[in-house]
């Protein structure tokens, strides 16, 4: 009886979450979004979100097209021993933090009848007699349907013992990203990838001049240099020696970096236990393919579409969830299958070097990868 009821639930506010709440808010639907942090806040992410997604966003209520954001339409990839690619972006994007939009997104949801609970955890989720019942650090909740948008990883997918928390260590899944945000001279209209030992790192700009700096790397990497970000930097990444200008001669304008861990590029499930899974809890494409937040944007979609359909009763349970698992990998399938290929050629410096040797003498190889790992505005 002390159960808060709402329609929907969602777990996690991310882009996923965030936008997921706002289109069924906009249907007239109740929903709550329990968010772990308190708005604004950093996280790792590379800050790049591709075309495809404008529309849609403006769609949510962001008026992207009155904001002063930096447009990108070129690329540029590096092997570790310097040899440097570069090619236009036919399709292209944009730059915007997520401390930003997170925020602005957020601000958007309350304006249309969402309730955010920030500095919130949910603890448990069960399912039965048609309903879910949450437990979270603020109270206990009911509703029809809930979502899961909570990240690479939760304390959720623990308890669900999901197959990709318990696969041992590879090539895959055994990465920590770290991000800051600094103040270099660098053209606005480019997005750099530069590769070095098991890993790559990322740069372009955001808003307010600032540029995002990105990188992943395997978890090994940074144990052999003692646990310390700054000695693998030195030791690691500036043997690239684009990285090392960057990191020698920019500004950073954090005082530590924005760091995570265990990251994996495994395959997942999008439900579990009947929760309708979104963003990177149902699939995490490879940040060097830079789509991952449209990734995000256009799975809240599907989503929203079918969870709408179900709510209406013109859908079952079972069939909103088929459909969604369905509808998600016809999506999103190629474009992962298709990542972690990709990602199989950037860690050893001499397939890297070689690689990108190649990319450079056959352009329509590097335009191909970029098909296969975007989509068309939604």
């Amino acid at each position: 009886m002390d159960e808060q009821h709402y329609d929907i639930t969602v777990i996690g506010g991310g882009l996923a979450g965030l936008a997921l709440s706002i289109q069924l808010a906009k249907q007239g639907r109740s929903v709550a979004l329990f968010e772990k942090e308190k708005y604004p806040f950093h996280k790792v992410c590379g800050e790049y979100i591709s075309m495809e997604s404008w529309d849609f966003i403006e769609g949510l209520g962001l008026p992207l097209s009155k904001m002063d954001l930096p447009k990108i339409s070129k690329l540029q990839v590096s092997a570790p021993g310097g040899k440097l690619l570069k090619q236009d972006l036919p399709l292209g994007g944009f730059g915007i933090s997520r401390y930003y939009l997170d925020h602005a997104l957020k601000s958007i949801a309350l304006a249309n009848g969402v309730t955010v609970y920030e500095h919130c955890k949910v603890n448990e989720v069960s399912f039965s007699n048609d309903q879910f019942h949450l437990q979270t650090t603020n109270g206990d909740f009911c509703s029809k349907v809930c979502c899961g948008s909570y990240g690479k990883r939760s304390n959720l997918d623990l308890k669900w013992k999901r197959d990709f928390i318990l696969q041992k260590a590879n090539k895959l899944n055994n990465y920590i990203g770290v991000k800051y945000h600094i103040e270099t001279d660098f053209p606005a209209d480019t997005i750099v990838l530069h590769n070095f030992e098991d890993g790559y790192c990322g740069m372009s700009k955001i808003e307010d001049g600032k540029f995002c700096l990105c990188y992943l790397t395997n978890a090994k990497n940074l144990k052999a240099n003692g646990n310390s970000i700054a000695l693998m930097e030195a030791q690691v990444l500036h043997k690239n020696p684009f990285l090392k200008e960057i990191f020698t001669k920019s500004k950073f304008l954090y005082e530590s970096p924005v760091t995570i861990s265990q990251v994996s590029f495994d395959k997942k499930s999008q439900v579990e236990d009947h929760v309708l899974l979104l963003g990177d809890a149902a699939g995490m494409i490879t940040p060097l393919c830079g789509n991952g937040m449209s990734m995000a944007l256009h799975g809240s979609k599907i989503a929203a579409q079918k969870i709408e359909l179900f709510l209406r009763n013109e859908l079952s349970r079972e069939e909103m969830e088929l459909q969604y698992i369905v509808d998600w990998k016809r999506t999103f399938s190629k474009r992962l299958q298709t990542g972690r290929l990709i990602q199989r050629f950037f860690g050893k410096t001499w397939i890297t070097n070689a690689f990108v040797r190649l990319m450079k003498m056959v352009p329509a190889i590097t335009k191909q990868v970029i098909k296969q790992t975007h989509g068309s505005s939604f």
